[in-house]
């Protein structure tokens, strides 16, 4: 069953990913080598609760922590620790919210100093893939139109597209209908229609495809040990053209000026 929201809803779950948004700009301003992943996670809970919000993630099905700090070969959900980011590295930071009962989700890979031009390629293409997948969130198309979209220009960069996690509806819920996979074929999966909100996250690896889970019941690592970038929007089916709840132009101009 899919949750169709009306336009208040949508305006009250924009709020929400506005915030995650400006969450991230944030936890941007603190991101060079030397600073641990616990303290970005710090950060970003006093940010959130400064803000009259709560962190999603935190106690979510006994996750520890506010935000998901997946450094080089993790893919997601990896846990903020005493790790120190080395220049070179890069880290998906995921964030969540809920602001007024409403939830919202976004995901950015950020480069910690001078990352390689390997490197640099997969964050743009990640992001490039996301940006495609939002152009085929429009009502009357299906999932799989996102799906293909984003596999499509992943994979024109020679890069593999991870297939065990999947993007998801969002709401009063972190988790709803439908899941949105980074792979798959135009035409198929559930028609979307206007109000339906999603959040689009392609997982992307430099090398293979596949993933391992830690023994920390948690983070997911590609099988390979190669790099992997992840990016997310929250967006609102709409007519003709997708309305983008989450924005990174908050995370643009802190990096613009660092």
């Amino acid at each position: 069953m899919l949750y169709y929201k009306n336009d208040e809803e949508v305006a009250l779950l924009k709020e929400s990913n506005l915030l995650v948004s400006r969450t991230l700009a944030e936890v941007a301003l603190h991101i060079k080598t030397g600073v641990t992943t616990l303290f970005l996670d710090k950060i970003a809970e006093t940010f959130i609760r400064d803000h009259h919000a709560v962190p999603a993630f935190k106690g979510y099905g006994g996750f520890p922590k506010s935000l998901c700090t997946s450094v080089n070969e993790e893919v997601v959900h990896g846990i903020p620790s005493d790790y120190l980011l080395n220049e070179g590295d890069i880290i998906s930071i995921d964030c969540g919210v809920i602001l007024n009962g409403w939830y919202g989700d976004s995901a950015f890979t950020f480069a910690v100093g001078e990352i390689s031009e390997e490197k640099k390629r997969l964050i743009h293409y990640t992001r490039s893939s996301l940006e495609e997948g939002v152009r085929a969130a429009v009502a009357g198309n299906r999932i799989g139109d996102i799906s293909s979209a984003v596999q499509t220009m992943a994979e024109s960069g020679g890069f593999s597209v991870v297939r065990e996690l999947v993007g998801h509806g969002i709401g009063k819920k972190l988790h709803e209908p439908p899941e949105v996979p980074n792979y798959g074929r135009r035409g198929t999966g559930p028609m979307m229609g206007k109000g339906l909100v999603i959040c689009i996250e392609p997982m992307i690896n430099l090398g293979r495809k596949e993933t391992v889970q830690m023994k920390d019941g948690w983070t997911i690592k590609t099988a390979d040990g190669k790099p992997s970038a992840h990016f997310e929007y929250a967006v609102a089916v709409n007519r003709g053209q997708a309305d983008v709840l989450t924005t990174f132009e908050f995370i643009d101009e802190v990096l613009n000026k660092m």
